[in-house]
């Protein structure tokens, strides 16, 4: 298999992963994005670590240099501040539901 036709199979699914991404999103109720996000964190560590498998298998290949290394550094770490803040944000939500004397839930 070529470079280009890799390249092109992999830009496929990424294509196909935001249309589908985006059509399961568009279809959830806004009053249920922030409960369904402590679910999805665990989604997007898998997520996270598959991108970093991506980094890894970069190294060896044609295609490593500057400006990929690059990209592939910067979506990592964009993924990384996704994933805490998304925890956070969970955090914050379930702190509404505590009691006020209880600190622990």
């Amino acid at each position: 298999m070529t470079d280009i036709s890799h390249l092109l199979q992999l830009l496929t699914v990424l294509v196909l992963a935001v249309f589908v991404g985006f059509e399961v999103i568009s279809k959830v109720p806004t009053t249920l994005h922030t409960p369904l996000m402590s679910a999805t964190n665990a989604i997007h560590g898998i997520v996270l670590v598959g991108a970093i498998v991506v980094v890894a298998a970069l190294f060896g290949t044609p295609l490593h240099g500057p400006l990929f290394t690059t990209l592939a550094t910067v979506a990592v770490a964009l993924g990384a501040i996704n994933v805490f803040g998304g925890f956070a944000v969970t955090e914050r939500m379930l702190q509404m539901f505590r009691r006020k004397g209880n600190p622990r839930g």
